[in-house]
């Protein structure tokens, strides 16, 4: 199963990972007033890498 990582130090919230995983991966949740990406589906994830391609702040690491 790959381990999905989102950096809450780089990640700002812009959904864009929420947006472009074709499988539900990720979803927006609120932490001390900011908005942050979780990994909350990885045993769905596909390895498509599209979350990576796509996140502007480089605030995803997906191992296999």
């Amino acid at each position: 199963m790959p381990e999905v990582k989102v950096d809450h130090e780089k990640c700002d919230g812009d959904g864009i990972c929420v947006d472009v995983c074709p499988v539900a991966v990720f979803e927006l949740k609120e932490e001390g007033g900011n908005t942050k990406s979780y990994a909350v589906n990885q045993d769905e994830c596909l390895v498509c890498m599209a979350c990576v391609v796509q996140c502007p702040q480089n605030a995803i690491e997906v191992n296999e």
